[in-house]
């Protein structure tokens, strides 16, 4: 609001004279109230303003508006009421049997099948709108497990046919963000495990070949043994945490709708999948996850299916856009991303195609559009 300049009616006495001195200068921003803008604390009811900010406020309460001045764009919060798949940024690379780690808006993407018996080792990274190159691994391989986030993930095992290593990899390696380095190897070597945790402290279960029960704990530097699942199965799908993780579906053959429970030393039963599937994503936690896609057998079959577990039980979702099984995911129950895979059996085509899920009573950022 600036200075207030003394002048006459400043200097009005009580008496009803002038006080002829000090009528130059500045009154001292201590005699009046709100001096400046910064100093402001309320506003008439009348006057309604919104916050101008140079990144999105988070969290941010629902009905929350701001402006985003590095975007220039008009936000605010608000909860879905329905669940839905939408379109997401392409990979660069089609590819199936790729690891996925992270969350909606910062997920990793490494490894892979670009076509029939083609590894690679390519890494992209993704920001919520599209895919950018990252490290590529020291080994090509498809079928992985991985665990982390995007700037602290973990790949291990994996499928580098073909033979001699056809049973499967033991090899472990971690990315910092920007490049990948080795880590301990499993005890165990295996292609389609799942995987949870964190860098420093994930779980590697199941796989093949043979099909394996065997569970390992990672500390960040070397794999220990862990209970074994009840049901021995490849290319199972997982969430969770080392301590608090979730195995479903897989391959035993041919396929199962088991679900698995790990509480950091042994595995017990949970809620059967309603579909027996095996290849397919999953997002968040053991009391919260959402398996996607995925095959199921005989015939082999691509699947768009969505299921969400509570805890206890598996409920329908809406279906993914796109059928393919060998994908990866990331994310929340409510937040979740699917990215890659292979939408058929035998020839088939390997997709780049990336879809994000919100679920309903997700908080979201929207920006006000004109129309």
């Amino acid at each position: 609001m600036g200075t207030i300049t003394r002048g006459f009616a400043n200097k009005i006495l009580s008496n009803g004279e002038i006080d002829a001195t000090g009528l130059t200068g500045n009154i001292p921003a201590s005699n009046v109230d709100n001096t400046s803008v910064t100093n402001i604390t309320s506003l008439p009811s009348s006057i309604e303003v919104i916050e101008s900010t140079a990144s999105d406020p988070s969290p941010a309460a629902t009905g929350t508006v701001w402006y985003n001045s590095t975007t220039a764009a008009v936000k605010y919060q608000s909860v879905t009421t329905t669940a839905a798949w939408a379109s997401g940024g392409n990979l660069a690379n089609a590819r199936r049997g790729l690891g996925g780690v992270g969350t909606q808006t910062s997920a990793l993407a490494f490894a892979g099948d670009t076509s029939a018996d083609v590894k690679t080792n390519i890494t992209e990274e993704y920001d919520g709108t599209s895919w950018t190159s990252g490290g590529n691994m020291a080994t090509s391989r498809y079928y992985l497990g991985s665990a982390g986030t995007q700037t602290a993930g973990l790949g291990f095992g994996g499928y580098t046919f073909p033979p001699p290593n056809a049973a499967g990899q033991v090899i472990t390696e971690e990315y910092d963000g920007t490049s990948w380095t080795s880590g301990g190897n499993l005890a165990t070597s295996r292609f389609g495990p799942g995987g949870a945790g964190t860098q420093t402290s994930a779980l590697a279960f199941g796989g093949g070949n043979p099909l394996s029960t065997a569970t390992e704990e990672y500390d960040g530097t070397s794999w220990t043994a862990g209970g074994s699942l009840a049901t021995a199965r490849s290319f199972i799908g997982a969430a969770g945490t080392q301590t608090s993780a979730l195995g479903f579906g897989g391959r035993t053959p041919p396929t199962t709708t088991a679900t698995e429970e790990y509480d950091g030393t042994s595995w017990t039963s949970g809620g059967s999948l309603g579909t027996a599937k095996y290849a397919l994503g999953g997002a968040g936690t053991q009391t919260s996850a959402l398996g996607f896609g995925g095959a199921s057998t005989p015939p082999l079959t691509a699947l768009t299916a969505t299921e969400a577990y509570n805890g206890t039980s598996w409920s329908t979702e809406t279906s993914m856009a796109t059928a393919r099984f060998g994908l990866g995911g990331a994310g929340t129950q409510t937040l979740a991303v699917g990215f890659g895979g292979k939408n058929t059996a035998g020839a088939g085509t390997v997709v780049a195609t990336t879809e994000e899920f919100t679920g309903a009573g997700a908080a979201v950022t929207r920006t006000f559009t004109v129309s």
